[in-house]
């Protein structure tokens, strides 16, 4: 299995990527909707095809992704059947399975941080999406969203702390940086419902926390409620000069054949060093001469009546190039794929 954690800064939120390494199929659990460029971006670097996209719950600190990633891949979208969530394909319910390829996933019931959480579990056992019902040495929440502790507790010790001490657990947040824990971990150490706390000191203990409702509560709930479409029912702009594409590393790239064809509608620039451009065959026409460790110190020498492309012999530096640009400012810039490699390998010349 192909396996990633990716995380949002803004919300502490874990998105996850399971793929079956044979068929390339792939779902993602709870993706955040500013991060659906870089999600799909991965998907194409590892050579996968998107084809489920899961929530653990309906989410009240960050707005899902699943609508604008169906959208773009055609991929399906699963959720707790409870919620009745807008453009759900599978509403889920405790029992179920469902998955990509090889990969397959029992649904668990886990309410109680909301009334509509569900935990996604691996067939063998060894790992456990909990969502919001337990967090690495916390839980979420009881006092919104039809939560109820008592519920939480019930949850977290039948469905969750009944699994292998060994299994792996994956939640939806952290804020401290930590990535993963096990049940064994939990049951031991979790301060709220671990060692050896009964359901009436679990219970006191959430009833005696004050927490202000997230920050995002308005904007997320009615959204999540729609699986993250925004009202108007559009996804977000895309650069419209160009067919950019963002890498994982976020870098905006475009073909060579698309530069050649648009040569007149953008301004080339060159970050090779001197002697590489001296080389035969290696000048380009109205090319920008710039080298990349000049840039800082020479960016206002580049014109942006047009948009501007940047090449190098492999795509690297010129990376750089484009990141210096966006810091100063300039909104319309592209790597250009693969650099003079890429150009040549291409017949372009």
């Amino acid at each position: 299995m192909i396996f990633r954690q990716l995380y949002d800064a803004t919300s502490s939120t874990y998105t996850y990527l399971l793929a079956d390494e044979k068929t390339r199929e792939a779902l993602y659990i709870d993706p955040v909707f500013e991060h659906q460029q870089r999600d799909l971006a991965l998907l194409e670097e590892l050579g996968l095809t998107l084809k489920l996209v899961l929530d653990t719950h309906v989410h009240a600190d960050h707005v899902t992704a699943a609508w604008a990633l169906k959208q773009k891949t055609g991929a399906k979208i699963g959720s707790a059947a409870v919620n009745q969530v807008e453009d759900v394909d599978y509403p889920l319910n405790d029992g179920d399975i469902i998955g990509v390829g090889s990969i397959k996933l029992e649904v668990r019931a886990t309410p109680g941080h909301t009334s509509g959480c569900l935990t996604y579990v691996t067939q063998d056992q060894h790992m456990a999406f909990t969502g919001d019902t337990v967090l690495i040495r916390g839980c979420g929440r009881s006092d919104f969203q039809q939560g109820n502790a008592a519920t939480l507790y019930q949850s977290i010790t039948e469905q969750i702390f009944s699994l292998p001490d060994d299994c792996r657990i994956y939640p939806a947040h952290d804020y401290n940086g930590r990535t993963r824990s096990t049940v064994a971990e939990e049951k031991a150490h979790n301060p709220r419902v671990g060692g050896g706390a009964n359901e009436q000191d679990f219970v006191r203990y959430m009833e005696a926390m004050r927490l202000p409702h997230p920050k995002k509560i308005d904007e997320a709930l009615p959204a999540n409620l729609r699986s993250g479409r925004p009202e108007d029912g559009q996804l977000p702009p895309e650069p419209d000069w160009a067919p950019v594409r963002l890498t994982f590393a976020g870098v905006p790239e475009v073909e060579p054949v698309w530069v050649v064809e648009h040569r007149d509608q953008v301004t080339l620039l060159d970050v090779r060093e001197p002697n590489e451009i001296a080389e035969p065959g290696e000048q380009l026409a109205g090319a920008v001469t710039i080298p990349v460790g000049e840039l800082h110190d020479r960016v206002a020498e580049v014109p942006t009546d047009k948009p501007i492309v940047a090449l190098c012999r492999s795509g690297r530096r010129s990376s750089m190039a484009v990141n210096i640009l966006r810091q100063s400012g300039v909104d319309r810039v592209a790597n250009i794929r693969g650099g003079r490699l890429r150009w040549k390998e291409q017949g372009l010349d």
